[in-house]
C-alpha cells in the first residue's frame, strides 16, 4: 500500500480539519507526514523528516510532526525544542498511547485526529494565538519523500 492512497480523500480532509482546528487557538504548527515504509529507527526518520520539512524554522520553535509509516506500522510524534521545554513530562507518551490504541483497532484517521487535537490543546496552553500570528508551515499532509529531500 502506498502512503498517498492509505487514507481516502475524505479521511485526509478530516485529518486536515483537525490540524486547522488545533492551530486555530495557537501559534504552534502541526504537520502530518505519511510514508509507505520506514526500515530503520522511526524516531530517527521522523526527526529527519521534521528537518526536511523545515519545521525547526518556526519563530517560537513550536512545531509538532505526526509521522506514520503505513506498511511497517510505525509512527512517531516529534515536538520542537520550544514545545518540549514546556509540555509536562510524559505528554508525548500519552498522545502516543492514544494513537497506538486507535491504530490497533484500525482507526487510523480517528487516532491521528484525536492526537492532533490533544497536541493543539497543549500548544494553546503554552503558545496562545496572537493577533499577528501567521501560519508558518503548510497544513497539508505530506507523503513519502518531501520536497528538497
Amino acid at each position: 500500500m502506498k502512503a498517498s492512497s492509505f487514507f481516502t480523500k475524505e479521511q485526509q480532509a478530516k485529518i486536515l480539519a483537525s490540524v486547522k482546528a488545533a492551530e486555530e487557538a495557537t501559534s504552534g504548527e502541526i504537520r502530518v507526514h505519511i510514508e509507505t515504509s520506514c526500515s530503520g529507527s522511526v524516531l530517527d526518520r521522523a526527526a529527519w523528516i521534521f528537518s526536511k520539512l523545515g519545521m525547526y524554522k518556526t519563530a517560537e520553535r513550536n512545531g509538532v510532526l505526526f509521522y506514520l509509516a503505513v506498511t511497517d506500522k510505525k509512527f512517531a510524534i516529534i515536538g520542537d525544542a520550544g514545545i518540549n521545554a514546556k509540555v509536562p513530562e510524559g505528554f508525548w507518551d500519552a498522545i502516543s498511547g492514544l494513537l497506538q490504541k486507535n491504530f490497533r483497532e484500525g482507526k487510523f484517521t480517528e487516532g491521528l485526529s484525536e492526537g492532533i487535537i490533544k497536541a493543539g490543546e497543549q500548544l494553546k496552553t503554552h503558545f496562545p494565538h496572537k493577533a499577528d500570528d501567521v501560519n508558518e508551515l503548510s497544513d497539508e499532509i505530506s507523503f513519502d519523500k518531501p520536497a528538497g529531500a
